[in-house]
């Protein structure tokens, strides 16, 4: 496969996975915003944009309707939702050789119909367009999973998707961990996570601090936590990397950085999971940081493009 095609389609599923799961983030939190009157709408505002790596304007106060202009609607910040997709969008459009035509109007579908569905939500509540965003990532992903063969491509896209759930998910825990064991912040995390009903049905309702950290860190199949999307980011670089086998060492830096880390989770006991939780979710986001410079310098022949701004997270 071609670098340039191998490159569009490692940053078309992190953009796509970006885009939707910044629309999940964004739901929970503007609804709380809205709906609770004792929440500072600033200092919630601002949290949530350095869990997002976005920098805070020094100048003007955040509400809910700021909040989702900034990180939903405005195409030029990095890292917004309109940003994810258009750049998705333009990826697409380069690699339309090795991406199905289904998946291409799908991702301009949805860029054309974005400013009338901002339009929209700016008289309705901003709701609706996340819901949009959230249906329409949800389409792309099954849209890819049905029309791609399991191929280098295919092996490329979930990459890229694999590593940017990983790093959300890690932002998302890095945000709570100054907070109190019964605090309700942790049920705001698997809200935004996609997790609560799976959460709840697996622990029978029970909402435990300890027991989300496990469930987004450690749990083995739900398709959203850190250890599962680690796993199949390492299945892919192994599928990718076809050289005969080595005697001493991993073949490639990006698959040695994500099997550490996915060995470092898989035998870690689940009791000391909470013990120095900030410096293992640090470690974790250092480590899918050099996983993208690792895989752009093997695959894609260039230096690798900075994902996040780096802002840092406010907990």
């Amino acid at each position: 496969m071609l670098a340039r095609n191998a490159e569009s389609l490692y940053w078309i599923g992190r953009y796509v996975e970006r885009a939707d799961d910044t629309a999940r983030i964004l739901d929970v939190s503007v609804h709380q915003l809205l709906e609770d009157a004792t929440v500072d709408p600033d200092a919630t505002s601002r949290q949530l944009l350095g869990v997002l790596g976005i920098a805070p304007p020094e100048d003007l106060s955040l509400d809910a309707w700021s909040l989702t202009e900034l990180v939903a609607y405005s195409p030029d910040q990095i890292g917004s939702i309109t940003a994810s997709l258009t750049s998705a969008r333009e990826n697409t459009r380069g690699a339309r050789e090795v991406v199905s035509t289904e998946m291409w109007e799908c991702l301009n579908a949805t860029w054309n119909a974005i400013s009338e569905r901002q339009r929209y939500a700016r008289r309705v509540g901003p709701h609706a367009f996340f819901s949009f965003i959230e249906e329409r990532a949800a389409m792309f992903a099954g849209l890819a999973d049905s029309t791609m063969s399991r191929d280098d491509g295919w092996r490329f896209l979930v990459l890229g998707r694999s590593v940017e759930r990983v790093d959300m998910v890690v932002r998302l825990l890095l945000s709570r961990v100054g907070d109190k064991l019964s605090s309700p912040g942790w049920v705001t995390v698997l809200r935004s996570a996609g997790a609560q009903d799976t959460y709840l049905r697996t622990y029978r309702g029970a909402i435990d601090a300890g027991r989300v950290v496990q469930f987004l860190l450690l749990d083995r199949l739900f398709p959203r936590s850190v250890f599962h999307a680690l796993r199949q980011a390492e299945a892919c670089l192994e599928q990718l990397d076809q050289r005969p086998s080595v005697r001493i060492g991993a073949k490639a830096e990006a698959l040695r950085l994500l099997g550490r880390a996915r060995s470092d989770l898989e035998f870690l006991r689940p009791a000391d999971l909470l013990e120095d939780l900030p410096s293992r979710l640090g470690a974790l986001q250092d480590m899918i940081h050099e996983v993208g410079e690792a895989v752009s310098l093997q695959y894609f022949h260039s230096a690798p493009w900075v994902a996040w701004n780096n802002a840092e997270v406010v907990s």
